[in-house]
């Protein structure tokens, strides 16, 4: 990435209107070239991601791929499609390999919006090749932003309070489940952990919540689950793809500022909320 990864996330939006301009082929080249390199496609825990390029219109000209997202997406040039087998591990690790994309993406000025609801998914299955077991959990559109972005983009953005972000207090904890932690306490994690707060999640829910171990040597994550989560109808559980997009930002502006560190799945066996709050993993400080 050209660009700082805070900065890519502090300015990356959703966009759902793009315009006419093709996609410049060293752009398009410096994607293909991203998705190449199989550490790009690698998640935090070693899992593997498979995620194509597909263009929105045929090599004729022709309609091409349909998305089918009831008009919400407006004149895509190509679309990002990841696909990997429906388990919970993967889940995490798709979340993070394919945010980690969408933000390499961004830096090339490209627009894109986290699609997993509302499109097409045997379209996009007809245009990659399938193993036995795999879903397609999300895609994006990317092109470039129309520069007057549609009234219905504003109007979405307010009905999903995409731009409400939680509160700090909301999020973090001190130790245990009891104490909040307070900003001048996260010491050289201040700035990850305000990334992860800007991150996207489905429905703007922000499901994560971070516990910073009493000796300050380690970041436990958490998965709180939305009861009866809508997301969850498709056959996979959306919010574990947010959970990744979570350790994505936090792992990302970690590397950027220097902070070692590695992830481990070694449960604190914390005193948890409720039934809804699962553990995910830990990043111990190097």
């Amino acid at each position: 990435m050209g660009s700082s990864v805070i900065e890519i996330i502090e300015k990356r939006k959703s966009v759902r209107a793009y315009e006419s301009t093709p996609i410049d082929p060293e752009v398009y080249n410096a994607v293909m070239d991203y998705l190449g390199q199989e550490e790009n496609l690698t998640g935090p825990f070693g899992g593997k991601v498979n995620i194509e390029w597909i263009w929105a219109k045929g090599d004729d000209g022709g309609k091409g791929i349909k998305l089918g997202a009831y008009g919400l997406i407006q004149n895509p040039q190509a679309y990002l499609v990841g696909r990997i087998k429906n388990d919970k591990k993967a889940l995490v690790e798709f979340g993070y390999v394919f945010h980690k994309l969408i933000l390499f993406v961004t830096g090339l000025n490209l627009g894109t919006c986290w699609v997993g609801g509302t499109f097409n998914r045997n379209s996009f299955a007809r245009e990659v090749h399938m193993e036995q077991d795999e879903i397609i959990p999300c895609i994006t559109p990317i092109g470039y932003a129309r520069e007057k972005q549609r009234f219905l983009d504003t109007t979405l953005r307010y009905v999903v309070k995409a731009d409400n972000k939680k509160p700090w207090e909301e999020l973090y904890y001190d130790s245990n489940f009891e104490t909040k932690l307070a900003r001048e306490e996260a010491n050289a994690l201040l700035t990850p952990l305000e990334m992860v707060r800007l991150g996207p999640s489905a429905s703007n829910k922000q499901p994560w919540r971070l516990v910073l171990s009493e000796d300050r040597k380690a970041v436990h994550f958490y998965l709180i689950h939305t009861p009866n989560y809508s997301g969850n109808k498709l056959g996979f559980e959306m919010q574990r793809i947010d959970i990744g997009i979570a350790v994505c930002n936090f792992h990302l502006v970690c590397k950027e500022l220097g902070t070692q560190g590695s992830w481990v799945m070694i449960d604190p066996q914390l005193k948890i909320k409720d039934q809804h709050t699962e553990y995910i993993a830990s990043w111990m400080m190097a």
